[in-house]
């Protein structure tokens, strides 16, 4: 399946900050001296895929590539043992393998004592996203480790000329890898990672999610976000409240009580509307879910 055929709507980034400080706010933004940015889970993750190492398949023409690196906990230095690493990739014809039970280019393992992971696989390719845009080549990774929120990411490759004019890949500090010809005539990429407990999303996935939206069984009911100094604010008067982003496309309004939650889940659709589930956990543990569109 043609991943043109779902990519509109679907370009959501954020940026995970960890740094050994851990990080610092210096009085008009976050800094930190080791950091690891994240894409939003997209629409081609497919959970249980086969643990192995090898993804090479017999046949395909793609590049051979290996895919290594260190994962470590939020000082930047410590290894995690044990992380779960998910890879998954197009083929050398821009292809997602979304539903046969191979999984095709898609793989899960666990980095070792020393937090040391690696993959076999093949260098993917640029595709058209329809439009006559080309999304540059990249690889989706997701680590999971307890204590940390889930990592997900897109790496890309130095020298793709689609690169600058791509919206997440033109953003995406510290995830242009260079790839190495080693003396063997193996080709390699290195990608390091540290993990962080909270996340901090990208402008360019506030403003993608900002505007009115419009609650599904009542056209009367609406609820309206904006973006302000790098938070994603819900409009309350006399101004708002700012909302933390939790991971996987959910946000949460802070400073309620712990036995109460408001979560707010955001859903980008192929046409460009973005649905927008928004649940009340109250105290004695009962939900109240309400579900709103914005329009593209």
């Amino acid at each position: 399946m043609k991943r043109r055929q779902f990519i509109a709507g679907t370009a959501l980034s954020a940026i995970a900050f960890s740094a050994s400080g851990f990080i610092r706010f210096n009085g008009s933004h976050f800094e930190g001296v080791c950091e690891t940015t994240t894409d939003i889970l997209g629409p081609f993750y497919r959970p249980n895929s086969p643990v192995r190492k090898n993804l090479v398949l017999p046949g395909d023409a793609g590049l051979a590539l290996e895919l290594s690196g260190t994962i470590k906990h939020q000082d930047c230095k410590t290894p995690y043992k044990n992380a779960k690493i998910e890879l998954w990739h197009c083929d050398s014809e821009g292809v997602y393998d979304n539903d046969s039970d191979a999984y095709k280019y898609r793989a899960t393992s666990y980095c070792d004592e020393q937090g040391q992971y690696s993959f076999n696989t093949i260098l993917p390719v640029p595709y058209d996203t329809g439009s006559g845009d080309f999304r540059p080549a990249h690889f989706h990774i997701m680590v999971t480790v307890e204590g940390y929120q889930p990592l997900v990411t897109q790496l890309y490759f130095a020298d793709d000329k689609h690169i600058t004019k791509d919206m997440m890949a033109s953003v995406a500090k510290g995830r242009v890898l260079t790839i190495q010809s080693l003396d063997n005539g193996v080709q390699k990429v290195i990608y390091d990672v540290s993990m962080a407990k909270k996340l901090l999303a990208e402008t360019s996935v506030l403003t993608r999610l900002a505007g009115r939206y419009v609650q599904e069984s009542d056209g009367q009911r609406d609820v309206e976000f904006f973006a302000e100094n790098g938070v994603l604010w819900i409009k309350r008067e006399p101004y708002g409240e700012n909302l933390d982003y939790v991971g996987e496309n959910t946000f949460s309004l802070p400073g309620i009580p712990n036995n109460m939650s408001l979560n707010f889940v955001f859903n980008p659709l192929a046409s460009g509307t973005v649905q927008l589930t928004r649940t009340f956990t109250n105290a004695k543990g009962e939900n109240k879910v309400n579900t709103f569109t914005k329009n593209a």
